[in-house]
């Protein structure tokens, strides 16, 4: 290949990138955005993850240990996980008092908040207080 036959080829490809360009971005499919080192779309965390977190937290917060995960809820804004605890230890051990508290995690699994929603003895089967 002679020298304006290389320049020839060299101006048409830049000719086509930029019409490639023009079609990417009317189309709204710039694959370049995806190479660009552009931060990645974080993974939501998982149900599991949630619990694991609201527990780690809850301790964090009151020292106290889980006893029991009561639910787990999708939320708009992440996850909302209810744990049971033993609030004060009793004998017997039908009179302990427990606790249930709400921990809201957002969609990476960090907290947002908590509350204990509900405190009752162990032996109160009906949810009474």
């Amino acid at each position: 290949m002679n020298e304006s036959t290389k320049s020839r080829h060299h101006d048409l490809g830049r000719h086509d990138d930029r019409h490639r360009d023009r079609d990417r971005e009317r189309n709204g499919n710039d694959r370049r955005d995806e190479h660009r080192g552009d931060k990645p779309a974080k993974k939501r965390a998982s149900g599991a993850t949630a619990i694991e977190r609201a527990k780690a937290n809850l301790l964090q917060l009151t020292g106290l240990q889980t006893e029991a995960v009561s639910s787990l809820n999708r939320t708009r804004d992440g996850w909302r996980v209810v744990l049971e605890v033993v609030e004060l230890e009793r004998i017997p051990r039908t009179t302990d008092i427990l606790g249930s508290y709400s921990v809201e995690l957002d969609n990476d699994g960090e907290l947002m908040g908590y509350e204990r929603i509900h405190r009752y003895y162990r032996n109160d089967v009906n949810g009474d207080q």
